[in-house]
């Protein structure tokens, strides 16, 4: 039996035209859709340049990629849970996450729901909707979704989870051991796998021999969809499908969106080096961004005026966000020894108390020269 579609699903035509299909969207909801796109495009631009400058230590680029993160988002409820990948700035703005939330996150400063113990753009938040935290390592977050979601299926909720990973993700044993225990359990959950033809520099075609990644889902009995990830209405239609049927017990499904991003695997990488020039060009004329403009016109939703009103207020926005966030302090020293103990032992309050005396003798909050204190 073939659960696999291998022809990427389109809606959005060229011209702007869906032929038909109702997005069950109000005006309202188009719009934010719209925004939220503009929001990560907005968001993207200040870390480029806050990184370049040495403000904050590091970015992901998720130019090329929003209509993928804006299209699943606008299919959960906010009672679902994400467990993102670490190119997903546009699923927490969807949902209502301030930008100035995630600001602070890209500073480590004193008000970063991390405490500065993460780097920047691991994000986690628990309202509005459950973000749950982001993970550098490579697919450890896939089986983390199965067994939330195995979770909340014995314990009778509605609930669905939604895990996002890159094309890369499908080579960890995470991915292998999430979608087994998925399939056998038929867990509430839908594997996003965003293919953008790159695991940082190696290529789909060096990475697996399948055709494509949603057919690795027939392997554990997950049906699998390909969808073209520059069409905001298609994944928004076949996530909402496999949230429908998670949600009335059906199971898991395989998600592949197609798609590319636009800049590097982060702001300390040069795709250049290894991007062959024709698929920047290729990828470029298949923009998400401009590709919603046109359908948002010819629904008489959108003129040239208000899509730059939009721009400059989205830009304003991120840009007090960064100014706002670069104004808050670094995280106390208290903050090493908060979190871990109910009652703090001994031994350590006396190694905290050893702490603040360095910090205060040396006049630094970070108690050191900035050197290492091996």
């Amino acid at each position: 039996m073939n659960l696999t579609t291998t022809q990427p699903l389109q809606v959005i035509q060229p011209d702007g035209g869906v032929n038909g299909y109702d997005p069950k969207l109000s005006e309202a909801e188009l719009l934010h859709c719209y925004r939220a796109m503009l929001l990560v495009r907005a968001f993207d631009a200040i870390c480029l340049k806050l990184q370049r400058s040495g403000r904050i230590g590091f970015s992901i680029p998720n130019e090329g990629i929003e209509a993928t993160q804006v299209g699943a988002a606008s299919a959960l409820k906010k009672s679902d849970w994400i467990f993102p990948s670490y190119r997903d700035f546009g699923m927490a703005l969807y949902h209502g996450v301030p930008a100035l939330e995630m600001m602070h996150n890209m500073f480590g400063n004193a008000q970063d729901g991390a405490k500065g113990r993460q780097m920047p753009v691991h994000f986690s938040f628990v309202q509005p909707i459950h973000f749950v935290s982001i993970s550098s390592p490579i697919g450890t977050h896939i089986p983390q979704a199965v067994g939330a979601a195995h979770a909340a299926k014995l314990r009778g909720e509605d609930t669905v989870f939604l895990a996002s990973f890159g094309d890369g993700g499908t080579s960890s044993l995470g991915f292998h051991s999430g979608l087994n225990f998925a399939g056998v359990w038929k867990s509430p959950v839908v594997f996003l796998c965003q293919n953008n033809g790159w695991a940082i520099s190696c290529p789909v075609e060096e990475q697996t021999a399948s055709d494509g990644f949603a057919i690795k889902g027939e392997a554990y009995g997950i049906p699998g969809v390909v969808v073209d990830g520059n069409d905001l209405f298609a994944v928004r239609k076949v996530t909402l499908e496999a949230v429908v049927r998670a949600r009335a017990g059906g199971g898991p499904t395989l998600i592949e969106a197609q798609t590319f991003r636009m800049g590097g695997h982060s702001t300390s990488d040069d795709p250049k080096r290894y991007v062959p020039p024709e698929q920047f060009e290729y990828w470029k004329k298949r923009d998400p961004l401009a590709r919603f403009e046109k359908y948002l016109e010819a629904a008489g939703l959108l003129n040239a005026a208000k899509s730059e009103a939009l721009r400059k207020e989205v830009e304003a926005e991120i840009a007090a966000a960064a100014r706002a966030a670069e104004q808050v302090g670094p995280p106390g020293l208290e903050t090493v020894f908060s979190d871990v103990y109910a009652e703090i032992p001994t031994h350590i309050r006396k190694q905290g108390e050893g702490l603040f005396d360095l910090g205060r003798r040396r006049g630094d909050a970070h108690a050191g020269d900035g050197k290492f204190p091996l």
